[in-house]
């Protein structure tokens, strides 16, 4: 057999899986004399494993348990508490091939084990200590077996204490898990139902690594700066070990890289050799002599430039040997800055010297059963990137999150709050009160740590360490946590850009040479600038809110509030994929003797946690608002209503004091690790609710917004640049289609990172003023018409509701729907242009109305008759698909379809979803045709008359599959499709 060539090879493919105790051999015979029978069909009790995974994601593999996320399946479920961790112990086997050559190393790398193992390789023996968060790396040269083929099994045991789930839930459970260093919320939380094994298994990367006698060990990359960002050094050090008997005279080399944009050319911009002389074995430090870059890209976070990446590949050769070991890695020259804001008392994060107003989530992790893939963690992180979102907080009862998770951070621009495993409901702050201390193991808590430091440091969305959730840690781990993550000099706030390069001509110690040194490290969420900044419980609220109430002054007081949470039922499709029909019994709507609603729903929905949209004595029923639901199609539609402005509010609100009184906000939270009912975005399908597009229009960069308290326009531009000469045009719309309020206001001037008041709107207050009416923002430049912000708002007078929108579902309205697609393998991407073609009043029609694009900004003054949008088709990606869609069929290019209609007015609450084929209601057997996950450039969008808007569609359609886009709305229920 050729000898291996030196790197890395995942092992993710071929594992087999059996309960410990049905297995009666030891690790010992299963790697030497009786191994498991491979093949498609494994002999009992041995079954194809899910590695990376666990132990519930194997046994939901083989089908051996029911979906635990389906209905009420998880009850099904024999819990660790009742079976003991016997029960969820398992063996985990495969086979791989390595038969290195006389000078090569081999090594056997697990990234992640929950929560201790045994490891067999060929007959041999190695213990894999306890603790959730650390990487194994195992010599395993000396026990190849020479003829290349080896064999691998690994024996996996639960956490120590595991703990129970006590009868009335809890916030994770009776908290014993939390005398561990693992995850806690697998005890159940008010959102999540608890994990049956507790995430026991080979959860994350296993691999095998083949170097030269010469091996390199967690290069730390760190950028500093100086004349204001013009002039920059890229530090690293990092361990080189050396193997062999003899000296090794080495070349270590660096490569520094990027990507031309468009070009797909790779532009070097550093190529260095140095020599070393490495001990014979020994570990030394190495510090690689800085580079000097003039001007690099910077890395900026969503909606404050672009994500510029540079490839920087490390290697080392051994003199009469070659290459023995190589290194690469994405990363941003950027700097970040923590500080607490002296006129608002809340965190402030600098990047590039820039302020950044937060508007981000809470993440706990993709997948409760750990089916972690880099797929579904694109799909995760591009998502919130879609949200306008800049930041995630990593909670602490979660994950240390992957690198796979950082690295579509870095791609996407979402800044990332890391946060170690401590949570004030398990550790000390709980319901009881239990583990004071934190977990038992302190050096095992500071071991993980310091190891998870050094796997996610080189990202440059890593923005904050933070000791934990609502806790602080144990005395002694917060301070070697504090010692650990301090500060270099270079990075301390007070340091000016000239100190600073001072300092680096004065300091011997290089930025690269500390654990991290980059990042600020705050002891707990509500400490230091969060919350009320002492550990008082002031985060929150988690519930239904008037939309309104974000606005005021007094609804939240201090200035970077951490978890503020709403609402989150999913669409109808999903309740009944994740539910069999009892599930789909909407709640129970009960009104007491004070005028409030109190909801009562299904056994199923509560115990996947839904939240109602009524809080009795605070918050009128929101749902009821739009009419009594009379099904669940009627329920999820107008829970999408109250989603999208519920979410919207909140983040408007909290902009409207942008600096002034908030320096961020992050929801709890945007999305759900299994299929539960409060609190999300999308759902664990991956389908997107309407709260996400509300979140996504009130986070751009630059937004105009109506202030629900105070009815004032208002503009807001976060950006570092001022607008000028901009305007705002306002417009009204009754549920007839007619404009009874038009006005632009023009030549307005928003300084940057500031927030315009620009006029009062008092249509409301008008005697004709209609009960329900529709308000259209435009924000517009006045130089080239180009749109900046369009934002459309459906309102009632003040003491009413929106039940007149029950009868505008009737509304026949017309619209003109066209299609262009693009095909490359299962990548589809479909460009749908929707006009309303209602007529207006003489008097509206000769208005000037701008039609919008928000994907490149620009527009065109024309008549309502005729409102258009341009956008470019870039790079000739785009190509036309002959033939129409059925009913009117107009020219060979693009496709298009009339819908025909005699009613004049808005089109409302427009949605596409992308399917298979025709859908499936049946309460027998309910068929989800759904393609999911979609990438909506928007959706839950409304058309008035006139204007025409461009929506983007991309997905991967299974194979085999005939997609088809399927266009739903309010008042439009022909269900138009285009099949592609």
């Amino acid at each position: 057999m050729a000898a291996p060539a030196v790197g890395k090879r995942v092992l993710d493919a071929g594992w087999l899986a059996a309960r410990s105790t049905e297995v009666d051999l030891t690790g010992v015979q299963l790697t030497t004399t009786h191994p498991p029978s491979a093949g498609p069909a494994p002999a009992a009790p041995w079954m194809p494993a899910a590695v990376p995974g666990t132990v519930l994601g194997t046994l939901l593999k083989n089908g051996l348990i029911p979906d635990p996320f389906y209905g009420l399946n998880n009850q099904a479920i024999i819990d660790i508490a009742d079976a003991g961790r016997e029960y969820y112990t398992f063996w985990f086997f495969t086979t791989f091939q390595c038969a290195p050559s006389g000078d090569q190393h081999v090594t056997l790398n697990f990234r992640g084990i929950n929560y201790s193992a045994e490891m067999y390789l060929n007959g041999h023996k190695e213990v894999l200590p306890k603790g959730m968060f650390r990487r194994h790396t195992i010599d395993i040269t000396d026990i190849l077996h020479p003829d290349g083929n080896n064999l691998l099994a690994v024996l996996v045991h639960p956490p120590d204490h595991p703990g129970a789930i006590p009868p009335q839930g809890g916030q994770g459970g009776d908290h014993e898990i939390g005398k561990d260093v693992a995850t806690q919320y697998v005890e159940g939380w008010d959102w999540m139902c608890p994990i049956r094994d507790r995430n026991t298994g080979i959860w994350d990367e296993v691999s095998v690594s083949v170097t030269g006698s010469v091996n390199i060990t967690d290069p730390h990359l760190v950028s500093t700066f100086h004349d204001n960002f013009k002039r920059s050094y890229l530090h690293c050090t990092l361990q080189l070990e050396n193997k062999s008997s003899w000296i090794a005279d080495c070349a270590v080399k660096i490569q520094v890289s990027t990507e031309l944009e468009g070009n797909n050319i790779c532009l070097v911009e550093h190529l260095q050799n140095y020599a070393i002389a490495v001990p014979p074995h020994s570990v030394i430090e190495y510090t690689i002599p800085p580079l000097f870059f003039y001007k690099p890209n910077l890395w900026w976070p969503n909606g404050m430039g672009k994500q510029s990446l540079y490839n920087v590949e490390i290697g080392v050769d051994v003199k009469g040997f070659g290459e023995s070991d190589s290194w690469s890695h994405y990363f941003g020259f950027r700097k970040i800055e923590s500080t607490i804001d002296g006129s608002t008392g809340g965190r402030i994060f600098k990047v590039n010297g820039e302020p950044v107003f937060i508007r981000g989530g809470n993440w706990i992790l993709s997948d409760g059963l750990l089916r972690l893939t880099k797929k579904r963690y694109m799909t995760d992180i591009k998502f919130h990137a879609d949200m306008n979102f800049n930041m995630l907080r990593c909670w602490g009862g979660g994950l240390a999150e992957r690198p796979d998770f950082y690295h579509f951070c870095d791609v996407y621009g979402l800044m990332v709050w890391q946060e170690f495993w401590i949570t004030g409901d398990v550790d000390g702050r709980g319901d009881p009160v239990s583990n004071p201390n934190g977990p038992l193991d302190h050096g095992l808590f500071l071991l993980c740590a310091r190891d998870t430091v050094k796997l996610l440091r080189n990202h440059a969305s890593l923005a904050l360490w933070v000791g934990g959730n609502e806790q602080v840690p144990p005395i002694d781990i917060n301070r070697s946590l504090k010692n650990d993550l301090k500060l270099h000099p270079m990075f301390a706030s007070q340091q000016s850009t000239k100190s600073q390069e001072q300092y680096l001509l004065q300091e011997s110690t290089d930025p690269s040479k500390y654990l991290d040194g980059t990042r600020v490290y705050v002891e707990g969420s509500l400490w230091d600038g969060f919350a009320n900044g002492k550990g008082g419980w002031t985060d929150g609220p988690y519930e239904i809110q008037y939309p309104e109430s974000f606005f005021k002054d007094s609804f939240y007081k201090y200035g970077f509030n951490p978890e503020v949470g709403s609402v989150g039922v999913p669409v109808a499709a999903t309740i009944r994929a994740t539910m069999p029909p009892e599930g789909w019994i909407i709640p129970i709507f009960t009104k007491g003797i004070d005028g409030y609603i109190k909801e009562v729903p299904n056994p199923i929905w509560d115990y996947h946690k839904y939240i109602p949209y009524s809080k009795p004595g605070k918050v009128h029923d929101q749902i009821e608002l739009y009419g009594h639901p009379k099904d669940l199609d009627d329920f999820c539609e107008k829970a999408q209503l109250v989603n999208y402005v519920q979410y919207r509010a909140l983040l408007e609100g909290w902009t409207s004091f942008m600096w002034t009184k908030f320096t961020g906000v992050l929801i709890w939270k945007t999305q759900n690790p299994w299929t539960g009912l409060r609190g999300q975005f999308y759902d664990h399908l991956h389908d997107q609710t309407a709260g996400f597009y509300g979140c996504r229009c009130a986070a751009e960069p630059i937004h105009v917004q109506l202030n629900l308290d105070t009815y004032f326009i208002e503009v807001v531009n976060t950006t570092a640049e001022g607008l000028l000469d901009v305007a705002v045009e306002i417009s009204v719309w009754d549920l007839d289609g007619a404009s009874p309020f038009y006005k632009v206001v023009d030549k307005i001037v928003v300084p940057p990172k500031k927030v315009q008041q620009i006029m009062e709107m008092k249509y409301s207050q008008t005697k004709d003023a209609k009960p329900v009416y529709f308000l259209l923002l435009k924000l517009f430049r006045l130089s080239d018409n180009g749109i900046l912000s369009r934002n459309f708002y459906w309102l009632h007078l003040p003491g009413k509701d929106y039940k007149l929108l029950e009868q505008y579902r009737q509304k026949n309205v017309p619209l003109r729907i066209e299609s262009e697609v693009s095909i490359s393998g299962a990548l589809h991407k479909v460009r749908v242009t929707i006009q309303n073609k209602s007529k207006k009043s003489v008097a509206e029609s000769t208005r000037f109305v701008r039609a919008m694009d928000l994907s490149d900004g620009t527009s065109s003054y024309t008549t309502c008759n005729e409102a258009t949008q341009e956008r470019q088709e870039g790079g000739g990606l785009w190509r036309k698909i002959r033939g129409g869609l059925g009913v009117v069929k107009s020219g060979e290019n693009p496709r298009r379809v009339e819908v025909n209609g005699t009613d004049s007015g808005v089109a409302f609450f427009l949605h596409f979803s992308v399917h298979t084929s025709e859908p499936s209601t049946s309460q027998e057997k309910y068929r989800d045709t759904r393609i999911l996950p979609v990438h909506y450039s928007d959706n839950y969008f409304s058309l008035t008359p006139g204007e025409k808007m461009d929506i983007d569609i991309s997905f991967e359609a299974p194979q085999g599959s005939t997609p088809r886009v399927v266009l739903r709305g309010w008042n439009h229920h022909l269900n138009h499709a285009m099949i592609i």
